[in-house]
């Protein structure tokens, strides 16, 4: 008896040593995982286990980019925790997948002047690091408050977009339940955005051999003022009073896909008091950009808009810029479009020919919208 107790107490001492040692261990690799990563610099503060639950929790993680031209390192992300565990739910389907949490990460896209193969080559060895540390396939993906930012350190002003407050779940990604629906994964997301508010949902066939998905998406109520440094940027002009909104639809099936885009901008107004200290020709380039949106907005609606229809396969996307422009003047002179999602793609329109394709030019300008509008999410 006493030898039987001397060797339960040795496999209990063994059992809780390896678990304090254990997450040391972890932390040791995964920080030379991230040392021995090319095109990357990284490191982990701590890691914390549930064995219990199958799970372990990092701490603190950063991870800087390298610029492959002047080896410089920029920030490309970060996240105070990051739960990494098995989907126990999964398991009475018969798979043995995992689940991600993210709590507050922040991703951050830069423009910097890199070379596309070592883009690339960066690109795929940062999927590797994910596959390190995550070894089972990723079935459940959720980020909480998390934010995405572009950023352009070579424009004049310093660009710097993003999105905040993010939420986003992806269900279901390796077909673990419902595998016999066509659509079987869903993404939602939502954000804020100066003011506004973004909301994407998107449904889809992460095992499909072409890309398989429906979505829709809406942009709201930007302050388009905010946006000034992007707009000086890249368009050499600023607002003094704007909204931006932006509605699509998108679907894919068997190589091809159909969709459109609409952005929309109301009450704007570019010259102002503020512009009274701009040189002559930034006025004149301002006073051309205010005209011509006083000229093709719909007088009404105070409402500037298009829309751009999008379709083909993914080898040759097309867009139809000729609708776009006309859109701009059915919009301003004949009917204003109106601001929300269409409800007028899903799967089955990647394959279909709808009599409007038909229509000419002016036959599109000229018709009035007889859409129905259907809930088809």
């Amino acid at each position: 008896m006493k030898r039987k107790y001397k060797i339960l107490i040795g496999v209990a001492v063994l059992l809780i040593t390896i678990r304090l040692i254990l997450p040391y261990v972890v932390l040791h690799y995964a920080n030379k995982t991230l040392a021995n990563m090319k095109g990357y610099f990284g490191h982990i503060d701590d890691i914390d286990l549930s064995i219990y639950r199958g799970a372990y929790s990092i701490n603190n993680i950063y991870l800087n980019k390298v610029d492959t031209v002047s080896k410089k390192q920029t920030g490309f992300f970060k996240s105070q925790d990051i739960d990494i565990s098995l989907e126990w739910g999964a398991l009475f389907h018969g798979s043995i997948v995992g689940k991600l949490i993210f709590d507050s990460p922040k991703l951050i896209f830069t423009k910097d002047k890199v070379e596309i193969g070592d883009v690339k080559k960066d690109t795929t060895d940062f999927r590797h690091l994910l596959k390190a540390f995550m070894p089972l396939k990723v079935n459940r993906f959720e980020v909480n408050n998390g934010a995405i930012h572009y950023a352009d350190n070579t424009s004049n002003p310093k660009v710097d977009i993003s999105l905040k407050q993010t939420h986003i779940l992806a269900l279901n990604l390796t077909n673990a339940t419902n595998n016999k629906v066509e659509l079987p994964s869903t993404v939602t997301a939502q954000a804020s955005v100066y003011e506004g508010t973004l909301n994407f949902n998107m449904k889809f066939n992460a095992l499909a051999t072409h890309p398989t998905f429906d979505l829709n998406a809406e942009i709201k109520n930007t302050n388009l003022v905010l946006l000034n440094d992007f707009l000086r940027a890249y368009g050499k002009f600023d607002v003094n009073r704007g909204t931006f909104s932006l509605y699509t639809e998108m679907a894919a099936k068997d190589g091809k896909f159909v969709g459109y885009v609409k952005p929309e901008i109301t009450n704007l107004k570019v010259l102002g008091p503020k512009d009274k200290d701009d040189s002559f020709f930034h006025k004149v380039w301002e006073s051309v950009v205010g005209a011509a949106a006083f000229v093709f907005k719909n007088q009404k609606k105070d409402l500037l808009a298009t829309k751009v229809t999008i379709k083909g396969n993914f080898k040759d996307p097309k867009t139809k810029t000729l609708d776009a422009v006309w859109e701009v003047l059915r919009n301003a002179f004949i009917q204003a479009l109106m601001p929300s999602i269409d409800n007028e793609i899903n799967i089955n329109s990647v394959n279909s020919v709808k009599p409007e394709d038909h229509k000419t030019i002016f036959q599109k300008i000229f018709s009035k919208d007889k859409k129905k509008v259907v809930n088809k999410k």
